[in-house]
């Protein structure tokens, strides 16, 4: 999962950054409001984690521009603002869940996984696809039932592909959502762990589509 984060406060930033990064989510984070806008319109993201009082433009006013530009990302505000008034209009906005700040780490990843669970239509935090069973609280996947072992970016890009099981990706766009704008990747690299989860489970368990790019197995999937 790839998560904009937009806060203006270095030290809460750099402490959300540090334990998204530790749960295998690829974090990019700005902190100026009209900056945050200009990224969500112009990059495919997850979930925006957003901050309100931000300079250059107000969370609230984000939100607003994002949802009246048909843009449906998932969003978290966090703030500082806790009147119930402020909670009802940024839900009222287009928010997706309200948290007040100070907050527990462990209650913003208990509503992140609550949009994922929605998002992915389930109801519990395994998702599950044929004999995949990914455990997204504890960043564990199974295969028929045997953990994997997984390097944290080979969890997240099966995850990917999982949550969407009908998609093909190609390789930019999986780079995109593995290491965002921070990272050098090299050419071969989502090959290198294509190549890394189909040892640990079958050789058909990714598929190729030649000159486009790669999918789970469609055996997984059900019927529409």
């Amino acid at each position: 999962m790839r998560v904009l984060l937009v806060e203006d406060d270095e030290q809460i930033a750099s402490g959300v950054q540090s334990a998204l990064k530790r749960k295998a989510y690829q974090v990019d984070w700005v902190s100026d409001g009209k900056q945050a806008l200009n990224a969500a319109l112009d990059n495919h993201f997850d979930l925006i984690v957003l901050d309100l009082g931000l300079p250059g433009m107000d969370g609230i006013e984000v939100l607003s521009q994002l949802r009246r530009k048909h843009n449906q990302t998932p969003v978290i505000i966090v703030s500082a603002r806790d009147s119930t008034q402020n909670r009802i209009e940024g839900l009222n906005c287009g928010a997706d869940d309200y948290l007040v700040k100070p907050f527990d780490l462990d209650e913003l990843f208990a509503r992140i996984y609550a949009i994922e669970r929605r998002v992915g239509g389930s109801a519990s935090n395994m998702l599950v696809l044929g004999d995949l069973s990914l455990d997204l609280s504890g960043q564990l996947a199974y295969f028929k039932g045997q953990e994997l072992q997984l390097q944290r970016r080979e969890f997240s890009l099966l995850k990917k592909l999982v949550e969407n099981p009908r998609q093909v990706f190609s390789r930019e766009q999986l780079e995109e959502s593995l290491y965002g704008w921070t990272s050098d990747v090299g050419s071969n690299t989502i090959d290198v762990y294509v190549h890394s989860i189909r040892k640990k489970t079958y050789p058909e368990v990714i598929k190729t589509i030649r000159g486009v790019g790669y999918r789970i197995d469609p055996a997984f999937v059900l019927p529409s």
